[in-house]
Protein backbone atom coordinates (compact mmCIF):
# COMPACT_ATOMS: atom_id res chain seq x y z
CA UNK A 1 0.00 0.00 0.00
CA UNK A 2 1.22 3.50 -0.95
CA UNK A 3 2.01 5.65 1.45
CA UNK A 4 3.52 9.09 2.39
CA UNK A 5 7.12 9.03 3.72
CA UNK A 6 9.10 10.55 6.54
CA UNK A 7 5.43 11.61 7.93
CA UNK A 8 4.86 10.81 11.59
CA UNK A 9 0.85 9.22 12.42
CA UNK A 10 -1.05 11.33 14.56
CA UNK A 11 -4.41 10.20 15.74
CA UNK A 12 -8.03 11.47 14.87
CA UNK A 13 -10.72 11.73 17.84
CA UNK A 14 -13.92 12.57 17.58
CA UNK A 15 -16.28 14.33 20.72
CA UNK A 16 -19.98 14.80 21.20
CA UNK A 17 -21.22 17.45 23.13
CA UNK A 18 -24.91 16.48 23.70
CA UNK A 19 -27.11 18.71 24.82
CA UNK A 20 -30.77 18.24 26.50
CA UNK A 21 -33.56 20.00 27.75
CA UNK A 22 -35.92 18.31 30.85
CA UNK A 23 -38.43 21.09 29.78
CA UNK A 24 -36.94 23.49 32.76
CA UNK A 25 -33.38 23.42 32.32
CA UNK A 26 -30.80 22.59 30.08
CA UNK A 27 -28.52 19.96 30.44
CA UNK A 28 -25.17 18.44 29.04
CA UNK A 29 -24.91 14.47 29.07
CA UNK A 30 -20.97 13.43 30.51
CA UNK A 31 -19.53 9.65 31.35
CA UNK A 32 -17.15 8.89 33.35
CA UNK A 33 -14.05 8.30 31.78
CA UNK A 34 -13.15 4.66 32.37
CA UNK A 35 -9.17 4.41 31.40
CA UNK A 36 -6.03 6.30 32.35
CA UNK A 37 -5.31 9.04 32.11
CA UNK A 38 -8.06 10.90 33.95
CA UNK A 39 -9.76 7.75 34.81
CA UNK A 40 -13.06 8.42 36.51
CA UNK A 41 -12.92 12.04 36.43
CA UNK A 42 -16.01 13.65 33.58
CA UNK A 43 -15.78 13.89 30.13
CA UNK A 44 -17.36 13.83 26.84
CA UNK A 45 -18.89 11.08 24.98
CA UNK A 46 -15.34 10.06 22.42
CA UNK A 47 -13.78 8.02 20.74
CA UNK A 48 -11.38 7.21 17.87
CA UNK A 49 -12.03 7.33 14.33
CA UNK A 50 -11.84 3.50 12.70
CA UNK A 51 -10.01 3.31 9.27
CA UNK A 52 -12.83 1.92 7.89
CA UNK A 53 -15.21 4.77 8.66
CA UNK A 54 -15.29 8.74 7.98
CA UNK A 55 -15.30 11.11 10.73
CA UNK A 56 -19.58 11.81 10.54
CA UNK A 57 -19.93 7.97 10.85
CA UNK A 58 -17.69 7.88 13.67
CA UNK A 59 -19.88 10.32 15.78
CA UNK A 60 -23.12 8.95 14.20
CA UNK A 61 -21.38 5.59 15.80
CA UNK A 62 -20.35 7.37 19.43
CA UNK A 63 -23.82 8.81 19.62
CA UNK A 64 -25.68 5.89 19.17
CA UNK A 65 -23.38 3.80 21.35
CA UNK A 66 -24.59 5.90 24.57
CA UNK A 67 -27.95 7.03 23.74
CA UNK A 68 -28.70 4.48 21.29
CA UNK A 69 -29.88 6.90 18.84
CA UNK A 70 -29.84 7.87 15.30
CA UNK A 71 -30.81 10.35 13.49
CA UNK A 72 -31.12 13.00 15.58
CA UNK A 73 -29.52 16.48 14.83
CA UNK A 74 -25.89 16.70 15.01
CA UNK A 75 -23.48 18.77 13.39
CA UNK A 76 -20.01 19.29 13.41
CA UNK A 77 -18.83 21.95 15.57
CA UNK A 78 -14.66 22.62 15.34
CA UNK A 79 -11.23 20.64 15.20
CA UNK A 80 -8.79 20.90 18.45
CA UNK A 81 -5.96 20.53 17.50
CA UNK A 82 -3.83 21.84 20.38
CA UNK A 83 0.16 19.64 20.66
CA UNK A 84 -0.75 18.42 23.93
CA UNK A 85 -4.43 18.47 24.29
CA UNK A 86 -3.38 14.78 24.80
CA UNK A 87 -1.22 14.04 27.40
CA UNK A 88 -1.00 10.40 26.14
CA UNK A 89 -0.20 10.66 22.29
CA UNK A 90 -0.74 12.86 19.36
CA UNK A 91 -4.65 13.40 19.08
CA UNK A 92 -6.53 15.73 16.68
CA UNK A 93 -10.16 15.87 18.07
CA UNK A 94 -13.51 16.88 15.71
CA UNK A 95 -16.11 17.93 17.99
CA UNK A 96 -19.93 17.97 17.08
CA UNK A 97 -22.91 18.88 18.98
CA UNK A 98 -26.09 16.98 19.24
CA UNK A 99 -29.54 17.46 20.49
CA UNK A 100 -31.79 15.83 21.84
CA UNK A 101 -34.94 15.42 24.06
CA UNK A 102 -34.82 13.89 27.53
CA UNK A 103 -37.60 12.96 28.58
CA UNK A 104 -38.36 10.90 25.15
CA UNK A 105 -34.69 9.25 25.28
CA UNK A 106 -33.19 9.05 28.68
CA UNK A 107 -34.04 5.40 29.61
CA UNK A 108 -32.07 4.91 26.32
CA UNK A 109 -28.70 5.43 27.72
CA UNK A 110 -25.68 3.18 28.05
CA UNK A 111 -25.60 1.96 31.62
CA UNK A 112 -22.24 1.10 30.57
CA UNK A 113 -20.18 4.52 30.55
CA UNK A 114 -21.86 5.68 34.06
CA UNK A 115 -23.88 8.55 31.48
CA UNK A 116 -25.56 11.34 33.82
CA UNK A 117 -27.04 14.58 32.62
CA UNK A 118 -25.46 17.70 34.29
CA UNK A 119 -27.42 21.41 34.53
CA UNK A 120 -25.04 23.84 32.78
CA UNK A 121 -25.05 25.97 36.19
CA UNK A 122 -23.62 22.50 37.71
CA UNK A 123 -21.28 21.34 34.98
CA UNK A 124 -18.40 19.39 36.70
CA UNK A 125 -14.89 20.43 35.54
CA UNK A 126 -13.78 18.29 32.47
CA UNK A 127 -10.94 16.48 31.43
CA UNK A 128 -8.12 18.28 28.56
CA UNK A 129 -10.33 20.75 26.49
CA UNK A 130 -13.68 19.07 26.41
CA UNK A 131 -14.98 22.50 28.47
CA UNK A 132 -13.66 24.30 25.83
CA UNK A 133 -15.72 22.75 23.24
CA UNK A 134 -18.50 22.82 25.73
CA UNK A 135 -18.85 26.88 25.65
CA UNK A 136 -17.87 26.45 21.87
CA UNK A 137 -21.14 24.75 21.39
CA UNK A 138 -22.98 27.02 23.34
CA UNK A 139 -22.14 29.87 21.48
CA UNK A 140 -23.20 28.34 18.30
CA UNK A 141 -26.12 27.26 20.00
CA UNK A 142 -27.51 30.54 20.74
CA UNK A 143 -26.38 32.17 17.33
CA UNK A 144 -28.11 29.11 15.16
CA UNK A 145 -31.23 29.43 17.86
CA UNK A 146 -31.57 33.87 17.00
CA UNK A 147 -31.99 32.45 13.07
CA UNK A 148 -33.31 29.07 13.17
CA UNK A 149 -35.56 27.07 14.83
CA UNK A 150 -33.06 24.55 15.77
CA UNK A 151 -34.11 24.04 19.10
CA UNK A 152 -37.76 22.43 18.43
CA UNK A 153 -35.05 19.35 18.40
CA UNK A 154 -34.92 19.54 22.26
CA UNK A 155 -38.82 19.20 22.38
CA UNK A 156 -41.63 16.41 22.94
CA UNK A 157 -44.15 16.79 19.70
CA UNK A 158 -46.30 18.18 21.76
CA UNK A 159 -45.39 21.70 24.17
CA UNK A 160 -46.55 24.65 26.19
CA UNK A 161 -45.95 28.20 25.22
CA UNK A 162 -44.22 28.36 28.78
CA UNK A 163 -41.77 25.60 27.45
CA UNK A 164 -40.70 26.84 24.75
CA UNK A 165 -40.20 30.57 26.55
CA UNK A 166 -37.91 28.19 29.31
CA UNK A 167 -36.08 26.71 26.44
CA UNK A 168 -35.16 30.98 24.48
CA UNK A 169 -34.77 31.76 27.89
CA UNK A 170 -32.49 29.08 29.69
CA UNK A 171 -30.68 28.90 26.51
CA UNK A 172 -29.93 33.00 26.38
CA UNK A 173 -29.95 33.10 30.66
CA UNK A 174 -31.92 36.40 29.93
CA UNK A 175 -35.59 36.66 30.93
CA UNK A 176 -38.33 37.88 27.94
CA UNK A 177 -41.65 39.64 28.15
CA UNK A 178 -44.02 36.46 28.10
CA UNK A 179 -47.05 38.68 25.68
CA UNK A 180 -44.81 40.04 23.19
CA UNK A 181 -42.56 36.65 23.13
CA UNK A 182 -45.82 34.54 22.65
CA UNK A 183 -47.36 37.03 20.23
CA UNK A 184 -43.89 36.86 18.13
CA UNK A 185 -43.83 32.97 18.62
CA UNK A 186 -47.46 32.90 17.16
CA UNK A 187 -47.16 35.24 14.45
CA UNK A 188 -44.47 32.79 12.42
CA UNK A 189 -47.64 30.26 12.12
CA UNK A 190 -45.22 27.66 12.68
CA UNK A 191 -47.65 25.98 15.36
CA UNK A 192 -50.58 23.96 15.70
CA UNK A 193 -52.66 24.72 18.56
CA UNK A 194 -54.06 21.53 20.48
CA UNK A 195 -57.76 20.87 22.64
CA UNK A 196 -55.85 19.48 25.53
CA UNK A 197 -53.97 21.20 28.40
CA UNK A 198 -50.73 20.92 30.14
CA UNK A 199 -52.11 20.81 33.67
CA UNK A 200 -48.91 19.57 35.82
CA UNK A 201 -47.77 23.24 36.38
CA UNK A 202 -50.96 25.30 36.86
CA UNK A 203 -54.61 24.26 37.92
CA UNK A 204 -56.11 26.56 34.75
CA UNK A 205 -53.28 24.84 32.24
CA UNK A 206 -51.44 25.33 29.46
CA UNK A 207 -52.28 24.39 26.30
CA UNK A 208 -50.06 22.37 23.99
CA UNK A 209 -48.81 23.18 20.94
CA UNK A 210 -47.46 21.28 17.77
CA UNK A 211 -45.00 22.69 15.38
CA UNK A 212 -46.73 22.67 12.03
CA UNK A 213 -43.88 19.84 10.38
CA UNK A 214 -44.92 21.07 6.26
CA UNK A 215 -44.23 24.93 7.39
CA UNK A 216 -41.43 24.42 9.30
CA UNK A 217 -39.33 22.49 6.38
CA UNK A 218 -40.57 25.26 3.79
CA UNK A 219 -40.24 28.32 6.38
CA UNK A 220 -36.79 27.17 8.30
CA UNK A 221 -34.78 29.60 6.83
CA UNK A 222 -37.13 32.05 7.28
CA UNK A 223 -37.60 31.41 10.59
CA UNK A 224 -38.49 34.86 12.51
CA UNK A 225 -35.74 36.12 14.71
CA UNK A 226 -36.81 35.82 18.04
CA UNK A 227 -33.57 37.55 19.69
CA UNK A 228 -32.68 40.87 18.31
CA UNK A 229 -28.47 41.23 18.56
CA UNK A 230 -27.78 37.50 18.86
CA UNK A 231 -23.97 38.79 19.51
CA UNK A 232 -24.69 40.34 22.55
CA UNK A 233 -25.21 36.71 24.45
CA UNK A 234 -22.31 35.22 23.15
CA UNK A 235 -19.77 33.91 25.28
CA UNK A 236 -16.27 35.89 25.06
Amino acid sequence: MLKYSGQTRVLVAVDCIIFGFDGESYKLLLIQRGFAPEKKKWSLMGGFVQPEESVDEAANRILKELTGLENVYMEQLHTFGALARDPVERTIAVAYFALIDIQKYEKQLSKEYHAEWFPFKDMPDLIFDHGQMVEMAKNRLRYKASLHPILFELLPEKFTLPQLQALYEGLYDTTFDKRNFNRKLLSTGLFLKQQDKDKDSSKKGAFFYKLDQSKYLTNFEAFLKFIPNPEKFLIT
